[in-house]
């Protein structure tokens, strides 16, 4: 598991590896930018949500078990680009995450569904 630490002393939220490393390519690329955006998650155990304002003026953390860099999936950090530009911002369903195949190619294996990302209502 991963590490997403926001604020100088806050709570460290966990998620598989790979996609921790997707979320970083988005918030980067936001920030760099000077998008400021919402990232909300659900609590795996069903307790609850959390949601914070993601802005280049509060330090960020990402924090990996492993050195190797995960494969990309092109179409989920697509995914993840578009909600983090909507109204409703980044949602992550921690609770419903797979982990992409041993494979190291980027896609995961049939058997298993791409993280939902929860789009706001039209």
């Amino acid at each position: 598991m991963a590490e997403l630490i926001y604020g100088a002393e806050g709570d460290p939220v966990h998620m598989p590896e790979h996609l921790l490393a997707h979320v970083k390519l988005v918030v980067a690329t936001k920030l760099r930018r000077n998008e400021s955006f919402m990232l909300t998650w659900r609590h795996p155990d069903g307790s609850g949500r959390s949601s914070v304002w993601l802005e280049p003026s509060i330090p960020l953390r990402f924090v990996f078990e492993t050195i190797e860099e995960p494969a990309i999936d092109h179409a989920l950090l697509a995914n993840l680009a578009a909600a983090a530009s909507s109204n409703g911002g980044l949602v992550l369903d921690l609770a419903d995450v797979r982990l992409l195949g041993a494979s190291g190619e980027g896609t995961p294996p049939q058997e298993h569904r791409q993280p939902e990302v929860a789009q706001p209502a039209a």
